[in-house]
């Protein structure tokens, strides 16, 4: 089977996955199914740390027994909980992720990086919950803009790709791609905007604000493979390699974009 039918039929499955769920699971069924993502993800991340075998399963059973506890746990006060996730999670995305690639860190603390690892995936699974609570159409919505540029970047740097985006993190991304994504993703925010009855020249900036957090979600994954000296996370996804390999660029969009719809929400 080919690279890319491998890679087409791996995505189907999931979508076939994700989207009913998205649709249909009651919010019980939806924080169990994510985290059971959280968790393999979660695994995957210690085994890049060179955690043993046995280390990274506890860690990543450990971060989705603690995504599950966290709402039962804070009770009243979970929504605060939830905010604060995500927002250290988007100032983590917004201001310290670019730091770690221009300065090329290689953070070689176990503990630093389970830290790094746990916060980022727990705040994934909060804003997923905060996204499925606000309804089907925006969490599908939000996913979407990470699909569409994915798969508008995929293509267009196969086809037009000459220049490198960060050949010594990431060589197969292309500033072709990245501009790819960025005119499917105007494409999408129009239509989204004709769709919802709301003029679409507000979402554009946002959308390209989240296509740059997608970008770096993805090429901070790339970076961290690169210093384990690992091409995958795993090889649970044919066509796409592990869970983490999967859900880099949701991880870094979807808490972002939970913060501005918060942020959104603050205002008078």
């Amino acid at each position: 089977m080919s690279g890319l039918l491998s890679r087409v039929l791996t995505a189907g499955l999931l979508l076939a996955v994700f989207v009913p769920a998205a649709l249909w699971a009651p919010s019980g069924l939806w924080g169990a199914l994510m985290a059971i993502v959280v968790g393999l993800a979660g695994f995957e991340w210690a085994r890049l740390g060179h955690f043993t075998q046995a280390a990274a399963r506890i860690y990543g059973i450990a971060l989705a027994l603690a995504a599950l506890a966290m709402p039962v746990l804070a009770g009243a006060d979970w929504p605060a909980l939830q905010s604060g996730l995500v927002m250290l999670a988007a100032a983590f995305w917004i201001v310290v992720a670019p730091l770690w690639l221009l300065r090329r860190w290689r953070v070689s603390s176990a503990t630093l990086r389970a830290v790094v690892g746990g916060l980022l995936l727990l705040a994934l699974w909060a804003a997923l919950m905060d996204l499925h609570a606000r309804g089907p159409r925006v969490l599908l919505g939000a996913a979407m803009v990470v699909w569409i540029a994915d798969s508008a970047a995929y293509f267009a740097g196969r086809r037009f790709g000459r220049h490198k985006l960060a050949p010594a993190i990431s060589p197969g991304k292309t500033w072709e791609g990245v501009v790819g994504a960025l005119l499917a993703l105007a494409l999408y925010g129009i239509a989204l905007g004709r769709f919802a009855g709301v003029p679409p020249w507000p979402l554009l900036p946002l959308l390209a604000i989240l296509l740059y957090v997608s970008v770096l979600g993805d090429l901070f994954e790339s970076w961290i493979k690169r210093v384990s000296g690992m091409k995958d996370s795993g090889a649970l996804l044919p066509g796409h390699g592990g869970v983490l390999d999967r859900i880099d660029a949701l991880a870094s969009t979807l808490p972002v974009a939970t913060g501005m719809l918060m942020w959104l929400e603050a205002q008078p």
